[in-house]
């Protein structure tokens, strides 16, 4: 018994390879030769390699993947291998994750380290079979955008003198740039997991009735061990100021990514006061949108707010006051 049970798995993880590897392809031609359905079928990629890695697990979703690598190089020429890395890992590190019953906000930041390491393979890849040498791209699109806002400011101001000191604090941010790219990548990757997370969400509830989602908002918290990351970052970039320092660099990307998840945090506890209180649901959506057009004050606000929340428990004392 247990031998024909087992032939009927190794049959079906064969089967269900073959239909989610076709379906992959189906989806990298649509997305390689129609331009218009492309945009919206690219998040969609990394859906075949989740619901196969989600049902049988990491080994047979490796094998998928070179698989679906092969078949690609043939169907869609050696330019659909990027985006097959990209969808590939991305969407393995998310299925393996749900194959192990992580909690949502667990896979999402496992399937954010997936997405980066497929976009550092995209980087790897580009660089070394196509000679695309994206540094250099990203500096003269730099420089094609800043003679093109250069152009742009001194036709609206008329004033040469104001217009200077403007233009020479955007050259100084535009120079910044690239050395914020690991950062770029990592929020990338951020959105690219929650985006195919959500879509593999939907598809599996209706197909398997998991009744997987995600946790509210308001509950989401960071391991406390992200503010030491965050003012470490936030010391050395004062300590070592040579932008073209590698410590500074790692400094001042790990700086950027943890702002970022402390806002999340910040943001996750307005979400949660908001229901403690019982107040209007418009107060957070508010706030994201306030954030939004006053980033300079307001981001900073959010962010300390974040901090204060994971450094003193601000929940549990909600919590006590309640009681």
């Amino acid at each position: 018994m247990n031998g024909v049970s087992g032939e009927m798995m190794g049959s079906k993880q064969i089967t269900d390879g073959a239909l989610m590897t076709g379906v992959y392809l189906i989806l990298l031609l649509i997305n390689v030769f129609v331009p218009f359905l492309g945009i919206v079928v690219f998040f969609t990629l990394p859906v075949p390699f989740i619901l196969y890695s989600y049902r049988h697990g990491g080994k047979p979703g490796i094998l998928m993947l070179f698989a679906a690598i092969i078949l690609s190089l043939l169907v869609a020429t050696i330019y659909s291998l990027p985006l097959t890395l990209l969808a590939g890992v991305g969407g393995l590190f998310i299925g393996i994750s749900l194959y192990k019953q992580r909690t949502s906000y667990e896979t999402l930041a496992i399937g954010s380290v997936g997405f980066l390491l497929g976009l550092v393979a995209v980087f790897l890849v580009t660089q070394l079979l196509f000679g695309v040498n994206w540094i250099d791209e990203i500096n003269t699109m730099m420089d094609e955008s800043f003679a093109m806002t250069e152009g742009m400011m001194e036709t609206i101001t008329g004033d040469n003198e104001a217009t200077e000191e403007q233009i020479q604090a955007l050259q100084e941010q535009f120079k910044q740039f690239p050395d914020i790219i690991p950062s770029l990548f990592a929020i990338m990757g951020l959105v690219m997991a929650f985006i195919s997370q959500l879509l593999s969400y939907k598809i599996i509830n209706r197909l398997d009735r998991a009744g997987l989602k995600f946790a509210k908002f308001r509950d989401f918290k960071l391991p406390t061990s992200i503010l030491w990351y965050y003012f470490f970052g936030m010391i050395f970039t004062w300590i070592n100021t040579d932008p073209h320092s590698t410590i500074y660099l790692a400094a001042i990307n790990v700086f950027i990514v943890t702002g970022l998840l402390i806002a999340l945090q910040g943001f996750a506890f307005i979400f949660y006061y908001t229901h403690v209180k019982k107040l209007s649901k418009a107060v957070p959506v508010l706030s994201i949108i306030l954030t939004i057009l006053l980033p300079t004050v307001l981001l900073y606000l959010v962010r300390i707010l974040g901090i204060i929340d994971l450094g003193f428990s601000l929940r549990s004392r909600l919590k006590e006051n309640k009681k």
